[in-house]
């Protein structure tokens, strides 16, 4: 009973505050996506964050209601329904997940682990990136949008740059880091799976709109891939710096 007393505030306020960042970062970078009539946002990091952080219900509140009042906000009521069971899904999946890791019997085993999802998460960010995100772009942060010219080798860049990192976390720090990656690609591939779902089927019954499903995918896989690139290393710095919060959630 004092456990669930003292838990209690500190849940109320995770929640809510997380709740807001997930709801900031959807709003504050965002790029239109005309064939769906949605939008790609770096919304995931924070969904991922307060799942990786604090486990599966707060991570599936903030996830869906903050990315929910995002689109709103921004003017896509058409995807709010689907956003508030999808992104929760999604954030209960990393949470539920990240805290119920397997017992693999070596270092080894795990830091090959790390070593396969760290190519796998540099890959999609390269190819993705490099084919979709490449050349003028619309950008929008906050309520200004720019016009913006991103050349593909950047795109490479970052992807190998990401490969490597993940990888020398794994094979440096925490053999088990491939774990919670695998957590985030699966709740990641969970939303876009979502999404596509959503877009073929319901939301031209809803709303009458004629959205190209598969035009988002790669998009959604990009926004997944960005977002787990934010979310992974300020988990771990938080751990590292409070590592009260992951006794707390344990």
């Amino acid at each position: 009973m004092p456990k669930e007393k003292v838990s209690s505030p500190f849940t109320i306020a995770a929640t809510a505050i997380f709740t807001s960042f997930v709801c900031i970062a959807t709003i504050i970078f965002s790029i239109y996506v005309p064939s769906t009539e949605g939008f790609f946002n770096i919304g995931e990091s924070m969904v991922f964050l307060s799942a990786l952080l604090f486990g599966p219900y707060i991570g599936a509140f903030s996830g869906g209601v903050g990315s929910m009042l995002a689109d709103l906000i921004l003017g896509y009521p058409h995807y709010a329904p689907a956003t508030l069971v999808i992104k929760a899904c999604e954030g209960f999946i990393v949470g539920f997940l990240s805290k119920h890791n397997p017992k693999l019997s070596s270092k080894i085993q795990w830091k090959i682990l790390t070593l396969l999802l760290g190519i796998v998460v540099g890959g999609l960010l390269a190819t993705i990136g490099s084919t979709y995100y490449s050349g003028e772009s619309e950008l929008t942060l906050g309520f200004t949008t720019y016009t913006l010219m991103l050349p593909s080798e950047i795109w490479l860049i970052l992807g190998a740059a990401a490969a490597i990192l993940i990888s020398l976390v794994g094979f440096i720090a925490d053999p088990q880091f491939g774990w919670t990656i695998f957590s985030v690609t699966l709740g990641g591939l969970v939303m876009v799976l979502g999404y596509f779902i959503y877009q073929m089927f319901i939301i031209g019954w809803l709303f009458n709109i004629q959205a190209v499903a598969i035009a988002e995918v790669p998009i959604n896989i990009g926004q997944m891939t960005i977002g787990a690139l934010i979310a992974l290393p300020t988990a771990k710095m938080i751990w590292h710096t409070f590592p009260q919060i992951r006794r707390k959630t344990e």
